[in-house]
């Protein structure tokens, strides 16, 4: 059984925060015709508080080369890169360096690991997204076919062809009074299930997926974490604009400020969250406009939590 129906048997699916079958994006880059194709390797973590990829690279560095290597193995006329946010390549550099992988050090934005603004770097164009389609795996970077999985993602493919794998992922606990904890899992555990391991204590509600994700209150923990494997556990003595003040100061700065609807949307809306004077009919425009008319993903998905928060906290 060759790897790619080994991916496709083991049912992965890519850990940077899509969700889309690992085998499906191996099979459309191997078919494509193209005299040279690419693999990266994607080590942004850009997200708000997360430190998975990090433990993966200080833990199973081994395995993550390997996975990058099978990738080179089954796709030929392949180069590839591995895409490190500035602390990762200052951290991991001299550990990760390897003749047939070549080491980029890129920036500490969220916008950064969106896979066409990381593409876009490499190129020296810096971090902007790209529209889709094409797709990378039709015209990715130099405008040739290209796979982008992420750390965590190459790290299972290792485990995956070494027979090793256990249907299991990584997922991040964090919070101002949770004891911040990696945890490997079993794929497709309920939020509540994931939780009981963090021994909390506290009437609490969380962000489920990263600071672009659902608020959830106790009684909605009954479903799997999909995407990004992190779960933000808020107190609620926490003041509720001060923690939509660390998402909004956070998405300013990570966008790429392409799009007038992202660059000043996320301006606005920490404008009000500062002063903590929300105009609930302003901002229901500025979410409007993010939704329907940003450029990329990121601007789309910004009013995400803080719907979650006015509706269900506030």
């Amino acid at each position: 059984m060759n790897i790619i129906e080994k991916l496709k048997k083991a049912e992965l699916k890519g850990r940077g925060g899509a969700c889309f079958p690992t085998y499906i994006k191996w099979e459309s880059v191997l078919k494509a015709e193209a005299p040279q194709k690419y693999i990266i390797c994607n080590g942004a973590e850009g997200e708000l508080d997360l430190r998975i990829d990090r433990y993966i690279l200080e833990n199973f560095k081994e395995d993550v080369i390997n996975g990058i290597r099978i990738a080179l193995k089954t796709i030929p006329n392949s180069s590839a890169y591995m895409y490190l946010n500035k602390d990762y390549y200052t951290l991991f550099k001299d550990d990760l360096e390897c003749e047939d992988i070549t080491l980029i050090e890129g920036e500490n934005k969220y916008i950064a690991g969106e896979e066409t603004a990381l593409i876009n770097y490499i190129e020296g164009k810096g971090s902007f997204p790209r529209r889709k389609p094409p797709y990378v795996s039709e015209k990715g970077l130099f405008n040739m076919p290209t796979l982008v999985n992420n750390v965590e993602t190459f790290y299972y493919i290792s485990k995956i062809q070494k027979g090793e794998y256990k249907n299991e992922r990584f997922y991040m606990i964090t919070g101002k009074k949770v004891k911040q904890g990696i945890y490997e899992l079993k794929e497709g555990m309920t939020i509540r299930e994931i939780l009981k391991v963090a021994d909390i204590d506290f009437p609490f509600y969380v962000q489920a997926g990263g600071v672009l994700g659902d608020i959830l209150k106790e009684d909605e923990l009954d479903r799997p974490l999909l995407c990004t494997g992190i779960i933000r556990v808020i107190s609620y003595d926490e003041d509720p604009y001060e923690v939509m003040k660390t998402w909004a100061h956070f998405l300013t700065n990570g966008n790429c400020d392409k799009c007038t609807p992202c660059r000043e949307g996320a301006c606005e809306i920490y404008r009000m969250i500062y002063k903590k004077n929300i105009d609930f009919e302003r901002i229901k425009k500025v979410f409007s406009d993010l939704e329907q008319i940003s450029f990329c993903s990121l601007g789309r998905s910004i009013p995400n939590s803080f719907k979650g928060m006015i509706e269900k906290i506030l």
